[in-house]
C-alpha cells in the first residue's frame, strides 16, 4: 500500500475518531490537524501538539500532502479550502454531506479536470457503507427506488415516542441530554440533514444530478403523541423517511417527510440512532442496509476506509479507480410535492354532529380520493371529535384542495395533520 501524507481539517467528535483509527495504520502519515483553538485541550494520549495548526491553509497549499480529509462540516470555509486542495492536486476525502449536496457539482467537475477524487463514504450513512458498494458491485444494477431512515436523532425521538407515549418535547429533550441532539437541533428535526443525504444518495443511485432546492422536505416537529397512538391501532408506525424514485417518465421523485409505515416493513423495526437505507434495483432486487450512522467509530470507520482505498489504488496507478470518478453530468428532472402520488393519513378535528364523516366522505369523493379507513377517537370536553382518515392512492394536489375544501366547512374545525403512508 502506498505511504500517503494526509491533512486533517477539522479535529471534532470525527476527526478526533479518524485519527485514533489511523494510529493502527503506519502506511497514513498525518502531517497537519486544522483545528479553531489551537490550544483547547485535547485527550488523547501521546498527542503530538505540534500537528496542530489554526490555519487551514497551511494543509491545502501544502506540496508534501496528498489527501485532504475534510471533517469539519458546513460550508464555509470548506467549500474554499477544498476548491484550492484540488486545484493544488490533492485528493479529496469528506464527510460533509451540505457541502456535497449544495457545491457537489462544482467539486466534483473540478476534480475530474484536475485528476483527482473525491471520497465520501462517511457522508450518507455513517458507519453503514453504501456509496462504494453502489459504485462497484451493484454498478450492473439500475436502481430505480431508495427508501431509507438517514437520521438517528429524529429515528430516536419518534421511538421514544412510540415506545413511551412521550410528546415531541419531552423526547427531544431526552435525545439532547443523551447527546443525540444539538441545542439546537433544527438540522435535524426539520428534515435539513436526511435532505443533504438523499440528494446526495440519489445523485450517485440514479446517475443523475439531484438538485437539494427541489428536494421537498419536511420534519416531526408536527407529531403529537395522538398521530403515533392513531397510527399504532392502525398497524403502522411513524418515521422520518428520506426517498427517492425514478418514475416510469424518467422523471425523479425525491423527498424527505414523516410516513405511516405498515408494521410489516422492514423500515417500521428500525428503532433508536440507527439508520437504514432499502435499495430497489435490477436485477438485483430489493437490498437494505443498516447500522450506526453517525458517531465517531462508525464514521471514522467510513473516513479511514475510503483513504485506505486511495492509498491501495495509488500504490497500483498514478490514475485514480473509475468508480471512484464523478459521472453523473445530466441534472435530474425532479417532480413538486404536488404530482406525487401516495396514501394518506389525515387527522380531522370537527364538530360532533350527525353527518360529519359523511361530509368528509363526500368532499373525498368529489375530489377523486376513495377512503380506505376511517375512525372517530372520542368526543372531546369542547365537542369535537377526532377524525382519522386513511386514503387509497390518491394525487397529491387532489389531497390540499380536499383539505382546503374541508376547512370551508362549518362542521370541520381544523385539519390536525396530514401524513403520507408506507405500506
Amino acid at each position: 500500500m502506498k505511504n500517503l501524507k494526509a491533512g486533517i481539517i477539522g479535529f471534532g467528535t470525527v476527526g478526533t475518531g479518524v485519527y485514533k483509527v489511523l494510529q493502527s495504520f503506519k502506511e497514513i502519515e498525518i502531517k497537519k490537524i486544522a483545528v479553531k483553538n489551537i490550544n483547547k485541550k485535547r485527550n488523547i494520549e501521546g498527542f503530538n501538539q505540534n500537528l496542530l495548526t489554526d490555519n487551514a491553509e497551511e494543509i491545502v497549499n501544502n506540496p508534501e500532502i496528498d489527501v485532504v480529509v475534510e471533517v469539519a462540516g458546513g460550508i464555509n470555509p470548506a467549500f474554499d479550502l477544498l476548491k484550492t486542495a484540488i486545484k493544488n492536486g490533492k485528493h479529496i476525502i469528506t464527510a460533509n454531506k451540505e457541502l456535497l449536496a449544495k457545491k457537489g457539482e462544482e467539486l466534483f467537475r473540478l476534480a475530474k479536470e484536475k485528476n483527482v477524487v473525491i471520497l465520501y463514504e462517511a457522508a450518507v450513512a455513517g458507519g453503514i457503507p453504501i456509496i462504494m458498494p453502489i459504485k462497484t458491485i451493484l454498478s450492473a444494477n439500475k436502481i430505480t427506488k431508495i427508501a431509507a431512515i438517514l437520521n438517528g436523532t429524529t429515528n430516536y425521538i419518534l421511538t421514544k415516542m412510540h415506545e413511551q407515549g412521550l410528546s415531541y418535547e419531552v423526547a427531544l429533550k431526552q435525545a439532547q441530554e443523551l447527546g443525540y441532539a444539538e441545542t439546537d437541533p433544527t438540522g435535524d428535526v426539520e428534515g435539513f440533514d436526511a435532505a443533504y443525504k438523499i440528494s446526495v444518495l440519489s445523485t450517485i443511485s440514479f446517475n443523475q444530478r439531484v438538485s437539494i432546492d427541489k428536494i421537498y422536505r419536511e420534519g416531526i416537529t408536527k407529531i403529537k403523541p395522538q398521530d403515533i397512538k392513531s397510527a399504532k391501532e392502525l398497524g403502522y408506525r411513524i418515521k422520518l423517511i428520506a426517498m427517492g424514485q425514478v418514475l416510469e417518465n424518467g422523471k425523479i421523485d425525491v423527498r424527505v417527510h414523516p410516513m405511516l409505515v405498515s408494521k410489516k416493513h422492514l423500515l417500521a423495526k428500525i428503532d433508536n440512532a440507527t439508520n437504514s437505507i432499502m435499495l430497489t434495483g435490477y436485477p438485483v432486487g430489493d437490498l437494505i442496509f443498516t447500522g450506526a450512522g453517525a458517531g465517531a467509530e462508525p464514521t471514522a470507520s467510513s473516513v479511514v476506509g475510503d483513504i485506505l482505498v486511495l492509498a491501495s489504488e495509488l500504490e497500483a496507478s498514478d490514475k485514480p479507480l473509475p468508480q471512484t470518478i464523478c459521472h453523473h453530468d445530466k441534472n435530474a428532472v425532479q417532480i413538486e410535492i404536488g404530482d406525487t402520488y401516495n396514501e394518506y393519513y389525515i387527522s380531522i378535528n370537527a364538530s360532533n354532529n350527525p353527518g360529519a364523516i359523511g361530509i368528509i366522505g363526500t368532499i373525498c369523493g368529489r375530489n377523486n380520493i376513495n377512503i380506505s379507513t376511517i375512525m372517530q377517537n372520542g368526543i372531546k370536553e369542547d365537542n369535537t371529535a377526532e377524525i382519522v382518515v386513511i386514503t387509497e392512492i390518491s394525487k397529491e394536489s387532489d389531497i390540499q384542495k380536499a383539505l382546503k375544501e374541508m376547512l370551508e366547512s362549518d362542521c370541520i374545525k381544523n385539519i390536525d395533520n396530514l401524513l403520507r403512508v408506507m405500506n
